[in-house]
């Protein structure tokens, strides 16, 4: 674990310099550049919210605004788009990279940290726009907002554990990368993101509230709508599992990293 830290700061200004030229090519020949990062996910936005909110913005108590349900959206999406795409880039991370890791010699630690910085500001780009458009509607968060950074730490660093151990196990079953994104999608819909717990029966969220997933992105709308505090007692529990995950997915990445590179 110690020659891992030390590579990865021996490595640092490679990282950087990663992140930045990852995020470049993405959009190198796009007119809107790094617009498209904040454009994909608050047009799902407002799709749901222009569908959905007629149905489902008077259930949402506690919220003095007319744009209530498309705020509830948004902080939830900006919870969920971190959480998404972080997996869905990690699990081909070893094999989009794979001429990389044939190639140069670099720790192969790298490239989880490389994804996990251009992953943050992504998310931290949609997080300014998302402000920017609370400020249109009228709502401006309060305090509890300064909660976010946790909130966001918490995300990438489940997400970035639990996707690095599925990345490291799609090199040897390719069927992972072809499962993840189904469950992703069944996922999504067993979290409260475009509908509120509170509209099901009592029986039902009893289930719902069993999705690991449901008081992290809660929280991201306790903080961003309802002015509230996160669930700590529940996210206590998801930060230990996270780091648990981190440690192992860190074990397992250095028992196959070579095997990953005959494999690629």
């Amino acid at each position: 674990m110690g020659d891992m830290m030390r590579s990865i700061w021996a490595y640092r200004f490679f990282i950087l310099s990663s992140i930045r030229s990852d995020l470049k090519i993405r959009f190198l020949r796009s007119k809107l550049g790094t617009m498209w990062m904040i454009i994909h996910p608050l047009a799902q936005v407002l799709i749901f919210a222009l569908i959905l909110s007629e149905v489902l913005s008077a259930k949402l108590p506690g919220i003095d605004n007319k744009y209530a349900y498309a705020l509830y959206l948004m902080s939830g999406t900006l919870g969920w788009t971190l959480f998404a795409e972080t997996i869905t880039k990690s699990v081909s991370l070893f094999i989009d990279n794979a001429n990389l890791m044939k190639k140069m010699a670099f720790p192969r630690i790298c490239l989880p940290i490389i994804l996990a910085g251009t992953m943050l500001v992504q998310n931290t780009l949609l997080l300014l726009a998302i402000f920017l458009v609370f400020a249109a509607l009228g709502h401006f968060p309060d305090a509890h907002a300064l909660w976010l950074p946790v909130l966001i730490l918490i995300t990438l660093v489940l997400s970035l554990s639990l996707g690095t151990l599925l990345g490291v196990f799609n090199v040897f079953v390719r069927d992972i990368g072809q499962v993840v994104p189904v469950v992703l999608q069944a996922l999504f819909w067993f979290t409260p993101i475009v509908y509120s717990l509170e509209i099901l029966p009592a029986s039902t969220q009893a289930w719902f509230r069993l999705n690991p997933l449901h008081p992290l992105i809660a929280s991201y709308q306790n903080v961003l709508v309802y002015g509230r505090d996160p669930y700590w007692s529940d996210l206590g529990w998801l930060a230990l599992a996270s780091v648990i995950m981190g440690v192992a997915a860190l074990v397992v990445f250095r028992k196959a990293n070579a095997e990953m590179v005959d494999m690629l």
